[in-house]
């Protein structure tokens, strides 16, 4: 493989880069909002309902991959690996550190009150509590939103290990058969197939940012002569095909028809993808300040998920049982409003932390 490092474009300033990070994040918490998750309906009617609604907003993982890899291009002449390693050690991991043990620490206290309050518990002994704390923990870094850090810290320590030879297609091949393995793996099941343990999944897409930046003004320019209805007409018929995916997979009795690897899916991504470095930068989104709130939105939506709705929601008898008796339409409706107040919520908080003094809280 040829070295081609030293052919990283001159820094620049992308602004509509924020704007897609935002409207990725945004997309993110979406999916965290929905009470879709497991439901099973007879009708088709329904399955379509939920299936539209989930996937609608299936595109933010993906995306966020591309955009640290587009800017990640940058740092490869201004650090050492070690250094860019640590930087992003510093900026990102000790804040997600930090809010892993927090939702830890709030799920114990929880767990607590419950004890104090009604005497209900299923831990009896100091072995059954460290047994409990270890269980949660892994939870929370595999199974919940916090999964995204450690899963990018290794894809980024995976690509900083080919620095040397990161512009070449054959890697790219090589990363790319890695992705579609998880997407046949959605039908095979050789390996689980939550998105959430795809180790190697996403690697593809940190290079291929990579390589989006280094043919930045080709590749604009062939999006510049792509009319704009074309793009979205191309959205709606991918999307269209994740749906239809999602819908065979539902019927086959797949545990995980909505995975974020699916082919289509991807194909999906993409083409959000495209559409936004098509529509470029948007004003009124970067006015909520992505670059310093997108991350402590990512750090904060899942306790607020986890224990700020059930606060709302629960005293007004809004509970699971309740869920899963309600129409598909129903549902959808109040993932909306789940969504709505996940994110306001959330951006709040993270806005006041970010331009506070304890700002390195939410890191960058």
């Amino acid at each position: 493989m040829q070295n081609l490092v030293n052919d990283a474009p001159i820094k620049k300033n992308f602004a509509f880069v924020d704007s897609i990070r935002c409207i990725a994040m945004m997309s993110i918490v979406y999916e965290h909002a929905s009470l879709f998750w497991g439901q099973n309906y007879p009708h088709l009617s329904d399955t379509l309902i939920q299936t539209v609604m989930v996937l609608i907003g299936k595109f933010g993982t993906i995306i966020f991959f591309l955009i640290s890899g587009f800017l990640m291009n940058y740092k490869f002449g201004e650090y050492t690996a070690i250094n860019y390693i640590r930087n992003r050690f510093r900026s990102t991991f000790g804040p997600w550190l930090l809010w892993v043990f927090i939702l830890l620490a709030v799920g114990l206290i929880h767990r607590l009150v419950v004890y104090l309050k009604f005497g209900v518990t299923d831990v009896h002994t100091p072995g059954e509590v460290l047994l409990l704390i270890g269980q949660t923990l892994g939870h929370i870094i595999f199974y919940t939103n916090y999964w995204f850090i450690l899963n990018f810290l290794i894809c980024i320590s995976i690509i900083l290990a080919f620095k040397r030879h990161i512009y070449s297609y054959k890697l790219g091949a090589f990363l790319g058969v890695l992705s579609l393995f998880y997407s046949v793996n959605v039908y095979c099941h050789w390996v689980p197939t939550e998105h959430t343990t795809a180790i190697f999944g996403f690697v593809f897409y940190l290079w291929a940012g990579i390589m989006i930046n280094k043919h930045f003004d080709t590749i604009m320019q062939r999006i510049n002569n792509t009319s704009r209805s074309m793009i979205l007409l191309v959205n709606l018929v991918v999307f269209a095909l994740s749906c239809a995916e999602s819908v065979y997979l539902i019927h086959h009795g797949s545990d995980d028809p909505f995975n974020t690897l699916k082919f289509t899916n991807i194909l999906y991504s993409l083409s959000v993808f495209i559409l936004m470095l098509k529509i470029g930068e948007m004003p009124v989104v970067n006015k909520l300040k992505p670059r310093e709130t997108t991350y402590g939105i990512y750090l904060i939506h899942q306790i607020v998920a986890l224990y700020g709705l059930a606060m709302i929601f629960s005293p007004m008898g809004l509970g699971d049982s309740v869920i899963i008796t309600m129409p598909a339409i129903c549902v959808a409706g109040f993932g909306i409003l789940r969504f709505i107040i996940m994110y306001v919520s959330s951006y709040i908080l993270a806005r006041l932390l970010a331009f506070s003094k304890i700002k390195w809280v939410v890191g960058r």
